[in-house]
């Protein structure tokens, strides 16, 4: 099959690794700066431009859409699936898990656990909040925060009375969030790939640090998942409509809170800590869908 990974940069280990096992598996792999794409909108007849030439030959795509592109990432994801292309993870899920409130929401719904949280528009009742939380400490996240970034943990009740009102002062949308004492600076990441666990880490937070991601100095080692944890994930996954995902959970009293399930996990952590491989996991999805995508639209053609 013809493949595009949509990346900006083609020196992440996520993206060499993608087209290093697509290669392996006897695909043609291209990677695509969705940045540099053009999108043309035209009756019965979408196309994605790239570099002067049409990209209307490929049969699917691994979209690596960075945080802060998603709006205009999801739209040339989406102008692919109007092209009948099939990609790993659909444009709507994509948005839908990018949209931090949104998918919480999504995921309560659901009956999945959730560390108890706070949305508000400015108000002023910090205080209100702080005590809806559980009390100090607590932690504090930017809406439109990645890779630990925009997130604060507030150790007391004055400090957190503080944050939350420089946030606000500066107009950006927060979450407040209980702080999980038990789960001591860790958390766990299950990457689901086609509705199955393929693989899960414990990250673990340097000393110094409440913050478990890798990016901020983690580590992390292999765990074998409980029933309970592996159905959150699952299920969180199949929620948000994601074929492909990273399900952060914390450990809990009352088992696995969820905190975030990212749309374009990475896979240098994951395969390192288990020593499985994960992207030839998203190629035997892909061979799977696609190619029955692949012979329909070869039998149109013929």
């Amino acid at each position: 099959m013809n493949i595009a990974i949509l990346s900006r940069d083609t020196k992440l280990y996520s993206t060499r690794r993608l087209k290093e096992a697509g290669e392996k598996r006897g695909h043609k792999v291209e990677i695509i700066d969705h940045m540099k794409c053009v999108l043309l909108i035209e009756k019965k007849n979408p196309m994605v431009w790239y570099n002067g030439r049409k990209l209307d030959y490929f049969d699917a795509i691994i979209p690596r859409i960075g945080a802060s592109v998603t709006f205009y990432g999801a739209a040339v994801v989406r102008q692919f699936e109007m092209m009948k292309v099939f990609t790993a993870v659909e444009s709507q899920a994509l948005i839908r898990s990018r949209d931090k409130l949104r998918s919480m929401q999504i995921l309560s719904r659901a009956g999945l656990g959730l560390p108890k949280t706070v949305f508000m528009d400015y108000t002023k009742d910090t205080e209100g909040i702080i005590e809806a939380v559980g009390g100090a400490p607590v932690v504090i996240k930017l809406l439109e925060g990645t890779q630990g970034l925009g997130v604060v943990l507030a150790e007391n009740k004055k400090a957190a009375q503080s944050v939350i009102e420089a946030f606000h002062g500066v107009k950006s949308r927060i979450i407040v969030q209980e702080f999980i004492k038990e789960a001591k600076g860790s958390d766990i990441r299950a990457f689901v790939v086609n509705g199955e666990v393929v693989g899960a880490m414990k990250r673990q937070a340097r000393d110094d640090e409440f913050r478990s991601n890798l990016h901020r100095g983690g580590h992390a080692t292999v765990v074998k998942l409980d029933r309970y944890q592996k159905h959150s994930a699952i299920i969180a996954a199949k929620k948000l409509g994601l074929a492909v995902a990273g399900v952060d959970m914390l450990p809990s009293k009352r088992g696995p809170l969820i905190i975030e399930v990212n749309s374009s996990p990475g896979l240098e952590g994951i395969e390192g800590a288990t020593q499985v491989d994960i992207a030839g996991k998203i190629y035997q999805y892909l061979e799977k869908h696609a190619g029955k995508n692949k012979i329909q639209k070869d039998k149109v053609n013929a």
